[in-house]
């Protein structure tokens, strides 16, 4: 029988760097962690062949003394922590004391330090995991750690990494993730002596646009939150900016990067209204909540962490960015930029989503041009009973007015004299939301092939996809009238019937009377027939038959209960798309103002349900380009 050995400490330590030391980026992830403990303000970072052939970290931070340096590659040795509380209450990146160990028992390593007090440096060298004595040396305040020939002494593992470009890519993605955390450091990134990386010590925000694009900055909303102890601060991309994977998620707890369920669940919840569900959404969010409520020794490479009350941070994150994303009403978003237009737009890699709007740029007063006035609706007398006709014709479409409208449609002004034409209804109940008078989405001039609205705002052109601006709109009604009670429902004059399954049949038997509740009326006429009697007001226009059968598949799938809760929007985001006013359908100008404007009032306007964009603006200054106009 076997007897039960203790092993030798190089070999535990090896087989420690099989889990912290996966590749070349996990020991650089470790070395730089140590820099930033030591409260470093600058750090360089020096790759060959990917990091394989050298690792070389150095910093300006606390340093290490020279009877520490052998403690510092022992294993478990650390200055961090001396308790079980300060386990519980970590706020340092490192903690455990095993990743200089591990990583010098697969590697020759050599630790250089001099701390801020002392007259001269050390350095200490450990060679597959056997130290060398104390030395002095020649080295500014702070630390250098090298790293030479990983996995030399293991060439099973070494085999299982991959080419240089591919190992110096996971290096590189380490890098950027922990320079993002923390712009006040100056980072310097060279491989095979090429400078990759030259970071200044900058705000947040020019850190974020430097790593992940100015693109992104400029399709991003500024998030900071705070509620007690929990503080959110970052960027959310709109989803417009959305991308086929998740590599633009960027999440940090207390200034460590995590890949955490419950995080990425509330931010995916968050983003379900908006976004397509094959698309990811992007942002590098920075969560802060005391040490204490969060467990980060759950993970050797400590990229997972635990959350003592993990449903408050997850409703805390889910109504963070909810309440972000539902500023994005039409009007607030920024402009598209037109290729070639100042400032340049920066070039994607291909397969990559260029950002639909960027910031909006003033026209400068030396184009020559004057500011753009409010568009004047005088080319034509429009008769009161017109006015009050076309009114009606939207209130029909899209479900009522606003009140100021609806006054005046009452109304009985006097009969304008043919110098001064009525002007249309709907301008005189347009908000003033600048010096001249002209609302975010402007006024509407026409309607291009039956699908988009063209229209003149301050700063130039504004084109409205007029199917999904309707959807939305609607959509965010029937939310709105199901959370207070249920959907107003409008009986129809001469009910619809329609061919139906046996189960169609049954569910509209079982959950009749309950489907009042979504706005649908159902009447089973025979096992083969049923008879749509009523729909959500905002509807009414729609295709009855398939609204039904759209709640009827819902309900019969997933049961009413599950559907009136956990897949409420995603019914609801179906049924409004029934609702929504359909391509190729001609709209007057007082249908397509009050669309207009019902968009400026609704959140989430400027997408779709389908997280696909519903307007976009050009500028004078982007139309100026197009024509060459000032060149």
């Amino acid at each position: 029988m076997t007897r039960i050995q203790r092993l030798p400490d190089h070999l535990v330590n090896q087989i420690a760097a099989g889990e912290v030391v996966e590749r070349p980026a996990s020991a650089l992830k470790e070395m730089l962690e140590n820099s930033l403990d030591a409260g470093s303000t600058r750090i360089s970072v020096d790759l060959a062949q990917g990091g394989i052939k050298l690792i070389r970290v150095t910093d300006n931070g606390a340093g290490i003394a020279a009877d520490d340096l052998p403690l510092a590659l022992d294993r478990h040795a650390t200055s961090k922590i001396a308790s079980l509380d300060d386990l519980e209450s970590v706020s340092t990146l490192g903690f455990r004391g095993e990743g200089l160990a591990s990583v010098a028992s697969v590697s020759r390593l050599t630790l250089v330090s001099r701390p801020q007090d002392a007259d001269h440096a050390h350095q200490i060298i450990a060679i597959d995991g056997t130290l060398h004595p104390v030395e002095p040396a020649a080295h500014p305040h702070g630390t250098s750690v090298e790293v030479v020939d990983l996995y030399f002494n293991t060439p099973a593992r070494r085999k299982f990494l991959k080419s240089e470009n591919t190992e110096y890519a996971h290096c590189a993605a380490t890098f950027e993730r922990i320079a993002l955390a923390h712009p006040d450091v100056e980072f310097l990134l060279r491989h095979n002596g090429k400078v990759a990386w030259r970071l200044p010590s900058q705000s947040a925000e020019d850190r974020v646009a430097a790593l992940l694009g100015k693109d992104f900055v400029a399709a991003a909303i500024p998030l900071d939150s705070q509620a007690g102890p929990l503080a959110l601060t970052g960027f959310v991309a709109s989803p417009t900016y959305s991308k086929a994977s998740r590599d633009a998620q960027y999440f940090y707890v207390n200034g460590r990067f995590v890949r955490d369920k419950t995080a990425q669940h509330a931010l995916r919840q968050a983003y379900r209204d908006v976004l397509h569900h094959d698309r990811h959404p992007a942002y590098a969010l920075f969560f802060q909540l005391e040490p204490s409520g969060v467990d980060v020794n759950v993970h050797p490479t400590k990229i997972e962490v635990r959350f003592r009350e993990s449903q408050a941070v997850h409703q805390f994150l889910f109504h963070s960015v909810h309440k972000a994303l539902a500023g994005t009403s039409a009007g607030a978003a920024p402009t598209v930029q037109v290729e070639g237009a100042e400032p340049a737009a920066p070039q994607l890699p291909r397969g990559e989503s260029a950002p639909l709007f960027a910031s909006a740029s003033p026209r400068p007063a030396s184009s020559g041009m004057p500011a753009p006035q409010p568009f004047q609706y005088q080319q034509q007398s429009i008769p009161l009973n017109v006015a009050r006709e076309a009114v009606g014709v939207y209130d029909k479409m899209f479900g009522g007015l606003r009140e100021e409208e609806r006054a005046l449609s009452r109304s009985e002004p006097a009969m304008p004299s043919p110098a001064a034409p009525l002007p249309h209804p709907a301008v005189l109940a347009m908000p003033a939301h600048d010096e001249n008078g002209i609302p975010p989405l402007g006024f509407a001039l026409a309607q291009l092939h039956g699908v988009y609205i063209l229209s003149q705002c301050a700063e130039g052109l504004i084109l409205v996809d007029m199917h999904a601006a309707h959807e939305r709109i609607v959509y965010e009604r029937l939310k709105t009238a199901l959370e207070t009670d249920s959907i107003p429902l409008q009986p129809l004059l001469l009910p619809v019937s329609f061919a139906a399954d046996r189960m169609e049949v049954a569910t509209a038997h079982e959950h009749g009377e309950e489907m009042k509740r979504l706005g649908v009326e159902l009447a089973p006429l025979s096992p083969t027939q049923i008879a749509v009697r009523g729909v959500p007001v905002w509807l009414k226009d729609g295709d009855p038959v398939d609204l039904a059968r759209a709640v009827l598949k819902d309900v019969r799938e997933f049961g009413l209960t599950q559907v009136l809760t956990e897949r409420r929007n995603e019914l609801l985001a179906t049924m409004a798309c029934h609702g929504a006013v359909r391509a190729n359908r001609q709209l007057t100008l007082p249908e397509m103002n009050a669309l207009l404007r019902d968009m400026e009032a609704t959140e989430r306007s400027g997408q779709c349900n389908h997280g696909r964009p519903t307007w976009t603006r050009l500028t004078m200054r982007d139309l100026d380009k197009l024509f060459m106009r000032g060149q």
